[in-house]
């Protein structure tokens, strides 16, 4: 898998695409409503990207980005396999990955100064705590994050954080937290989970990470997550996120979709076997009407964005 996510103009999402698939996208393209395709590195960083544009009939613009407005090229190609070639060696940041082609700089303005946030130190603090909350439960992205940067603090009519204010902060602390994981090594907790998870998912237990806002949403909509020979589900909410990553370990919360306690106890059983498995310690009697709890919980999960 390459450690990149691609984004397509349909809205569509394919994080951690293999080579073949990436590939498959790019001979995809063309056609209305999916002329483009937008890769970004795992994690995310700031004016760092690949994108290709194709109209079926027409030749394909390639153009990259790297890290300001007077570092973004342009370069024109005949056929998808120069394009595949280019987005794949720059997935897998091989050293020349753009060279041989014919790249022209494109005339983009210097961006105007972003004047500084005019905020009280509560109100400051408040903000960036609730930023770093999210950094830390890691399931937001750039956009997420800023998006949250900009409306925090909305009060009536008073909205003292502006578009640009809100994404250069979001984009500063997204760095902190990027260069902070660096440092770690080896298999996360958070990973150890995902992994879970997604074997889970495959096994026929519906399981799904920072899944709604709330138990009340989770229990109505995890249905239309299953596919039609799911036997139970397993998920947790973005509140059972944020205590996670407050290191109050994390709450699972799990049933059968035939609603009888045999299967929901089951479906925990396990749920439960398969993260002790992993070497993550759970908290649970086998009472069907008790959530499982991960504790303790290292909760280091790696930003994608």
């Amino acid at each position: 898998m390459l450690a990149i996510t691609v984004n397509t103009e349909a809205g569509g999402r394919h994080v951690r695409a293999t080579e073949a698939e990436l590939a498959g996208l790019v001979r995809r393209i063309g056609a209305d409503d999916d002329h483009f395709l937008v890769l970004s590195r795992i994690p995310d960083l700031p004016d760092v990207f690949l994108q290709v544009w194709h109209e079926t009939g027409g030749g394909y613009t390639l153009e990259h980005r790297d890290g300001a407005h007077d570092r973004h090229f342009q370069v024109a190609l005949d056929g998808p396999e120069p394009v595949i070639a280019a987005m794949t060696g720059w997935a897998r940041r091989q050293n020349g990955w753009d060279a041989g082609l014919e790249w022209t700089p494109m005339d983009f303005p210097a961006p105007a100064p972003i004047p500084p946030l005019e905020l009280d130190e509560e109100e400051r603090e408040l903000l960036e705590d609730r930023l770093r909350e999210l950094l830390v439960g890691g399931y937001t992205t750039r956009a997420e994050l800023a998006e949250v940067a900009e409306d925090y603090l909305v009060s009536g009519d008073r909205r003292p954080v502006s578009h640009a204010q809100a994404r250069q902060l979001a984009d500063l602390m997204w760095q902190e937290r990027v260069e902070e994981q660096a440092s770690w090594e080896g298999t996360t907790d958070p990973e150890r989970l995902s992994l879970v998870f997604a074997a889970l998912d495959a096994a026929g237990i519906t399981a799904r990470e920072n899944f709604t806002c709330c138990r009340t949403c989770g229990q109505s909509e995890i249905g239309a997550e299953a596919a039609p020979d799911a036997r139970g589900f397993v998920y947790f909410h973005t509140q059972c996120t944020d205590s996670a990553a407050a290191g109050y370990g994390l709450t699972l919360l799990y049933g059968g979709f035939d609603g009888s306690a045999d299967t929901t106890a089951a479906i925990g059983e396990e749920v439960a076997s398969a993260l002790r498995s992993a070497g993550l310690q759970v908290d649970w009697n086998g009472d069907p009407s008790r959530a499982l709890t991960v504790t303790p919980l290292d909760w280091r999960k790696r930003l994608v964005g």
